[in-house]
């Protein structure tokens, strides 16, 4: 009886002690990725700056191909959503809007995960020597005050981190691949019909 309760009393004591060292870890969550791209800064905002884009070089559709993606809103910058279906578990379901487009340096974007949380993600275009550009890719979370998320906390930038690193690796070969951009603005249009609020929504599947 006395071996019994001592194992207990250490059971029990470990799980305050795992508790209270999960509190005490942070509860914002940043990963960040970056790559110099053999492009210009517009040749690289014009990409992130377009849902309809993403699934050239982005590495989730090549995960689920059957992934189901709905865009709404103008065709790019600040106001364009891309909300996604899927039924694998990497991939899941979500959405994901454009709140802020700087042309040629910086886009910001919305992500709604549903149970998985939400997030920020950030796209910041530095220019490089010889025309080049060195993009960053983040992502920033507040998993809140679950001491168990701030645990899951400590993994994410080794969860997220590769597909960070795949998806960039992705886009610089597609746009040192591509014919050079010269400056001007980066305006795209999206074929589509419009909803009676007068956005744009298409669907389309990962290829």
């Amino acid at each position: 009886m006395v071996i019994i309760k001592r194992i207990l009393i250490g059971i029990v004591a470990l799980l305050v002690l795992f508790f209270v060292v999960g509190f005490l870890l942070p509860r914002d969550v940043r990963v960040e990725r970056s790559v110099e791209i053999d492009a210009s800064p517009q040749a690289v905002f014009t990409m992130v700056n377009d849902f309809q884009q993403f699934n050239r070089w982005q590495p989730w559709a090549q995960i689920d191909p059957s992934t189901r993606y709905v865009y709404e809103g103008p065709a790019t910058g600040a106001g364009s959503r891309m909300t996604w279906y899927s039924d694998h578990p990497q991939v899941a379901g979500g959405m994901q809007e454009i709140t802020l487009s700087e042309p040629y340096s910086r886009v910001r974007m919305a992500l709604d995960f549903g149970t998985g949380g939400l997030a920020n993600a950030d796209y910041l275009i530095d220019a490089a020597g010889a025309g080049g550009s060195i993009l960053t890719w983040t992502l920033e979370t507040d998993i809140g005050g679950n001491p168990v998320a701030r645990y899951v906390g400590l993994m994410m930038d080794g969860m997220v981190g590769p597909a960070y690193e795949q998806g960039l690796a992705n886009l610089k070969e597609i746009l040192e691949n591509q014919p050079k951009l010269e400056p001007g603005p980066a305006i795209m249009e999206t074929p589509g019909g419009s909803d009676a609020s007068g956005e744009t929504q298409t669907e389309t599947r990962a290829t």
